[in-house]
């Protein structure tokens, strides 16, 4: 029981090191790449939502 403790403690220690060491600029993910939070929670369901109503909307102006 005590190898498990001591190998998550080993993981967690190794994952820790390497993101230290790692470059900066490197370690996150960049703003541009970033999904909305809609998107994230909802899927492509408000994309759509937002194309039939714009579609909605021109037509119904001509």
């Amino acid at each position: 029981m005590a190898s498990d403790g001591e190998d998550l403690v080993k993981y967690i220690t190794e994952k820790v090191v390497g993101y230290m060491e790692s470059p900066r600029e490197s370690r996150g993910r960049s703003r541009a790449g970033k999904q909305p939070w809609s998107q994230k929670w909802f899927g492509m369901l408000p994309v759509g939502l937002s194309i039939w109503r714009s579609s909605r909307k021109v037509r119904d102006k001509g």
